[in-house]
């Protein structure tokens, strides 16, 4: 409506602008409702069976969403081409809001997508044209819809007692890439998120370096000396008590040559 009364005006269709008063309502940012630790990741991608081709493909792909991070939809649009393994890197083409990027790949992601390609694809591929990376049964680009399905499986059968699905492993890698030291720049180019602002609700999860930031400056934790060389009454039990002589430990009797003798 404000926009089409500022048309509207511009246009000079209206004498003046009664939307331009109006306030928009702000949208909040809610944090994730859920992330995985590393071990629950791995628990999750231990779930698909390996003896199944598609279970073999499915691994490949909970191993790019933990590794790189991208959407669903980036996922099922990509090609053979899009992984290049000499030099790590995913191309995502047309991601949200139609731009490209260039991310890395891990090591351990690649090997489960060459591993993919040798014995699995070979058996789900029906034209030798197609070009898509991961193929459903039918030989054709899955459906972000079943990557939901096939994820969101995969967690639930894990038993962590965590929900979720494609996304859950995107706050995952984000999360714990920053808890490990990642500068949040970087993280946003992962992520492909336009304004920094939308990457920095990860920094409000990534509780860890936090909590060692509070443990090491926090002076509840870590008292000073007291220069006045005063108890320090803060600590329970009466830790921080001085020893006085009568708390010392009695020290053996020395031995005396001359009652000896």
């Amino acid at each position: 409506v404000k926009a089409w009364y500022k048309w509207l005006a511009r246009d000079n269709r209206v004498l003046y602008n009664p939307a331009s008063e109006l306030e928009m309502p702000k949208v909040g940012r809610r944090l994730p409702k859920a992330i995985l630790s590393a071990k629950e990741a791995e628990i999750v991608l231990s779930k698909p069976d390996l003896a199944d081709p598609c279970g073999l493909r499915d691994r490949a792909i909970l191993e790019v969403f933990y590794s790189c991070g991208i959407r669903r939809r980036e996922l099922s649009n990509l090609t053979l081409y899009d992984v290049d393994a000499d030099r790590k890197t995913l191309m995502v083409r047309q991601g949200k809001g139609k731009k490209d990027r260039l991310i890395p790949i891990g090591k351990r992601a690649l090997e489960w997508i060459g591993r993919y390609l040798e014995e699995s694809r070979p058996l789900l591929v029906v034209n030798t044209n197609e070009r898509t990376l991961f193929l459903s049964t039918l030989g054709q680009a899955l459906e972000p819809d079943s990557l939901t399905e096939y994820v969101r499986r995969y967690v639930d059968t894990a038993d962590i007692g965590k929900k979720g699905s494609c996304h859950l492993f995107r706050h995952t890698m984000a999360t714990l890439m920053l808890e490990n030291g990642a500068d949040i720049r970087y993280i946003q180019a992962m992520l492909g998120h336009a304004d920094l602002s939308t990457t920095q609700i990860y920094t409000q999860v990534s509780i860890r370096k936090l909590q060692q930031i509070h443990s090491l400056t926090h002076p509840a934790d870590n008292p000073k000396p007291d220069e006045e060389g005063e108890g320090d009454d803060s600590k329970p039990n009466g830790a921080s008590q001085p020893v006085t002589d009568e708390s010392k430990p009695e020290e053996p009797p020395k031995a005396n040559p001359t009652a000896e003798s």
